[in-house]
């Protein structure tokens, strides 16, 4: 009987690749169609930063006591549940949205991105949210004014303008 250690394991016994990866075409699809439905605090920020007017309309879709303690200048605030009764009178239906909520620890944004879409809006989500727009280092508004914390290095570039990615 031969004994096989874990070096010797053939790579598609690591859960790695137990499951092989998909087919090029049927990557860049699913990969495509992921950036149709998502964006990142730094692509928000630089659109934002860049002056004029960026294309979308960001809300923030958390309560208004997570909207004093810190939300993003120029955000709308529409918290999820007033969606439905709100949306029309705070949206343009011609213009599309980008959606926030805590962190990616939050499924709120998602929520909410579904609620926009069955009202006919187009919609992103800001992956991240509110968590990682801060520990990126971006600035942002409380009911005491405007704030801005150091990035955290685990995070984002400390001493770069962008990741490269």
């Amino acid at each position: 009987m031969t004994t096989v250690t874990a070096q010797q394991q053939p790579t598609a016994a690591h859960p790695v690749l137990r499951v092989p990866p998909a087919a090029p075409a049927d990557a860049a699809a699913y990969f495509a169609a992921s950036l149709a439905f998502h964006t990142d605090v730094s692509d928000v920020s630089a659109a934002l930063a860049a002056g004029g007017d960026p294309g979308f309309t960001l809300v923030d879709t958390r309560s208004t006591a997570a909207w004093d303690q810190g939300h993003i200048p120029g955000a709308v605030h529409l918290p999820t549940d007033l969606i439905p009764r709100q949306a029309a009178l705070l949206l343009d239906r011609d213009r599309p949205v980008v959606v926030h909520c805590w962190g990616p620890g939050c499924n709120g944004a998602t929520r909410a991105a579904l609620a926009l879409a069955t009202l006919g809006y187009r919609v992103k989500e800001m992956l991240g949210g509110m968590e990682y727009w801060i520990r990126e280092g971006f600035a942002y508004e409380t009911h005491e004014g405007a704030a801005r914390r150091d990035t955290d290095p685990l995070t984002a570039p400390v001493d770069a303008a962008d990741c490269g990615c």
